[in-house]
């Protein structure tokens, strides 16, 4: 069904309409997946207009696909998603990823292992360059620390 999807423009920020399109899925059902998927938040500026990043449209595909296409329940495609995220960070930590024409990244990944989610998310969008591979390690470590927060509970 992807393949039917249009491609992703090369744009910083997409509006929560231009992110309906590129995924094919309304509004609505993006705002009540931003309750049920830790992974999608927007930034929300004036008037609490929701500006999604590139890394969130990807992932915004993978969930429809989980939903749409594989027929996972919500709850299904929650523990998916965790499932592929953990794998990716597998790959990433043995360098797999570095084959493919990235630039290594790992020093600032590690640096930025040890910093709070909400100043590592300002990091992210202020002060370091944007380079492939580099948002999804932070959404990945993001997760993570979700993830311990939760089992430490």
């Amino acid at each position: 069904m992807d393949s039917l999807l249009p491609a992703i423009p090369a744009k910083r920020y997409f509006t929560i309409g231009e992110v309906g399109e590129l995924c094919g899925v309304k509004p609505h059902v993006l705002r009540y997946w931003e309750q049920e998927f830790t992974q999608l938040r927007p930034v929300k500026r004036r008037g609490n207009r929701r500006y999604y990043q590139r890394h969130e449209v990807m992932m915004i595909r993978r969930i429809r696909g989980l939903l749409y296409d594989q027929g996972f329940t919500i709850s299904g495609a929650r523990n998916k998603l965790l499932e592929l995220t953990l794998s990716e960070r597998q790959l990433m930590r043995s360098g797999a990823f570095l084959d493919d024409g990235l630039e290594d990244n790992s020093a600032e990944i590690e640096a930025a292992e040890g910093m709070p989610p909400d100043e590592l998310a300002h990091e992210m969008t202020t002060h370091l360059s944007y380079r492939p591979g580099f948002e999804s390690a932070l959404s990945v470590h993001q997760e993570l620390l979700q993830i311990r927060a939760m089992l430490t509970v």
